[in-house]
C-alpha cells in the first residue's frame, strides 16, 4: 500500500510540475533558457512528456470556467476552480487547486481578458453573435447580395439600421465584406468603414486596424478624418490617426480566402506571428537576428506544418518539437 501511495504521489508530483510549466509559457515571459529545460523535462520519461501534454489540453479547456470566475465573488470564483477540478480525474484535488490558484482569482480578469498565446476568446468575443475559432472561416450571407466572410480568431456583432444598412461591429479578428445592392457599415476600433458597391477587407488587432480596398470606393472615417479607397489601396489606423493611403497586392492581402498565406520580403517574425493565428499550439521564435530576415514564402492554410520543413531548408533554423503542437524555432 505505501509503495502504491509514493507512486502516486511521484505522478502527482510530475503532474502538478507539467500544470507549472503550462502557466510559465502561456505567462508570455518564457525565457530561451526556460524553454531549454522544458525540453529536457519533457525528455526525461513518458510520464513526463503525457503529463505536458494533458495540462496543455487542460489549460485550453479552462477559458469559459475563468471568464465565469471573473465575474464573480472571491467565495463563488473558488467554487468554480472546484467545479472544474473533475475534468482532471487522475490528480489529487490539492495537487490541482496548488497549481490552479497560481492563475489567482485576482489575476482571472487579467488571462480573461488576455488570454495567453490566444487559447480562448476572450469575454467580448464569447457574446458576440458570431466567432470562429482557430483555423475555421465562415461565411455570412446579408441581406440581398452582401456576405461577410470570416477570417480564423474573428468575432463580431452584426445588425440593421432602420434605413437598412448592414452594420457590423468586428471585435477582433479579420473579415472579407462584400455589397451590392445595399450599404454596409463596419466599426472596428474607433474607426467606421462604409460602402455601397465594393469589396473590401477590415484586419483588427487592437489597437491597430488595417482596411484594404479589393474592388469598389471604399470610405474609411476617423475622429473627423476621412479617407477614400480604390482597387488595391490600403489604410491602417490606430491611435486616432489615420497613416497613409499606400497600394497593395490585395490578392496576397485576401490570400486566406481561397485557403492560402502569402508573404513578400516580409520579415520571419512577422511570418511566425500570422502563421501562428491558423494553428493549434504555438511557435516560439527564440533568435531575434533570425526573426529580422527577410521572407517570400506561401503556404497552403492545409499544409501549415510545411513552414518547419522550409524554414530548416532556407535558414538552417533548429526547430524543437514538444508536446501540445509547440515548436521552438532557434
Amino acid at each position: 500500500m505505501a509503495r502504491s501511495e509514493s507512486r502516486q504521489d511521484d505522478v502527482d508530483m510530475v503532474r502538478q510540475e507539467a500544470w507549472d510549466w503550462v502557466l510559465r509559457l502561456t505567462s508570455g515571459d518564457a525565457s530561451k533558457a526556460e524553454l531549454v529545460d522544458l525540453e529536457r523535462w519533457c525528455a526525461r520519461s513518458p510520464l513526463h512528456s503525457g503529463a505536458f501534454v494533458e495540462a496543455n489540453d487542460r489549460w485550453q479547456s479552462f477559458g469559459p470556467a475563468l471568464e465565469n470566475m471573473a465575474r464573480q465573488p472571491v467565495g463563488q470564483s473558488l467554487a468554480v476552480l472546484t467545479a472544474i477540478k473533475p475534468a482532471v480525474p487522475s490528480m489529487r484535488r490539492r495537487a490541482f487547486l496548488g497549481g490552479a490558484l497560481a492563475t489567482s482569482v485576482a489575476g482571472a480578469a487579467f488571462v480573461v481578458a488576455r488570454p495567453p498565446l490566444g487559447l480562448w476568446p476572450s469575454v467580448t468575443d464569447m457574446a458576440a453573435d458570431y466567432r470562429t475559432a482557430t483555423g475555421e472561416q465562415r461565411r455570412i450571407a446579408l441581406a440581398d447580395t452582401g456576405a461577410v466572410e470570416m477570417n480564423t480568431r474573428t468575432s463580431l456583432n452584426l445588425s440593421a439600421d432602420p434605413a437598412g444598412i448592414d452594420r457590423i461591429d468586428l471585435i477582433t479578428g479579420e473579415a472579407a465584406f462584400a455589397t451590392r445592392a445595399k450599404g454596409v457599415a463596419v466599426t472596428a476600433g474607433h474607426g467606421r468603414t462604409t460602402a455601397d458597391a465594393a469589396n473590401f477587407t477590415v484586419r483588427c488587432e487592437a489597437p491597430n486596424v488595417t482596411v484594404t480596398c479589393v474592388e469598389g470606393d471604399v470610405s474609411v472615417t476617423l475622429q473627423g478624418a476621412a479617407m477614400t479607397l480604390r482597387k488595391n489601396q490600403q489604410v491602417a489606423y490606430a491611435a486616432g490617426r489615420l497613416g497613409p493611403l499606400v497600394s497593395v497586392e490585395a490578392a496576397m492581402v485576401t490570400g486566406w480566402r481561397e485557403g492560402e498565406l502569402y508573404f513578400k520580403d516580409e520579415p520571419l517574425s512577422r511570418v511566425i506571428d500570422e502563421v501562428n493565428r491558423y494553428r493549434v499550439g504555438h511557435i516560439f521564435l527564440m533568435n531575434e537576428s533570425l526573426g529580422r530576415r527577410r521572407y517570400t514564402a506561401r503556404f497552403k492554410l492545409d499544409r501549415l506544418e510545411s513552414v518547419v520543413t522550409q524554414l530548416e531548408a532556407a535558414f538552417g533554423a533548429r526547430v524543437t518539437k514538444l508536446p501540445g503542437a509547440i515548436l521552438i524555432i532557434s
